[in-house]
């Protein structure tokens, strides 16, 4: 899957409403949001992404310990948290119980996140 940056640019319909409206407002996220009782218990992979960077292949081949790769985001940008790969919301690092924890700032609605799970862009 490509994410590049146009491709991560919610639409600001897409973020955070609650579920009630989602439904009222789409018959068909609706009955979607139904269905999809039966998969709850299915684990997926919750990854968070600090950035990225394409590099050629003899940059990766030069990579030693003490390397330093300078990504394409930016110190204090929110964080892109991804469901198997794709965008769900994003958020800012935090510490929890001595290990980091991202707190989210902006979530994708329901109906949106099973579009892109979907295929759509």
């Amino acid at each position: 899957m490509s994410t590049d940056s146009s491709a991560l640019q919610p639409e600001q319909a897409a973020w955070a409403q609650p579920l009630e409206d989602v439904a009222a407002a789409d018959a068909g996220a609706a009955a979607a949001v139904q269905d999809i009782g039966r998969v709850l218990d299915i684990p997926v992979q919750l990854s968070v992404e600090l950035g990225r960077k394409k590099v050629p292949i003899k940059h990766v081949l030069q990579l030693a310990q003490g390397s330093v790769i300078e990504l394409d985001s930016l110190a204090g940008e929110p964080m892109d948290v991804l469901v198997n790969g794709y965008l769900v919301a994003r958020g800012e690092v935090v510490m929890v119980n001595n290990r980091f924890g991202i707190r989210l700032t902006d979530v994708v609605t329901p109906s949106e996140r099973l579009r892109r799970m979907n295929g759509a862009s």
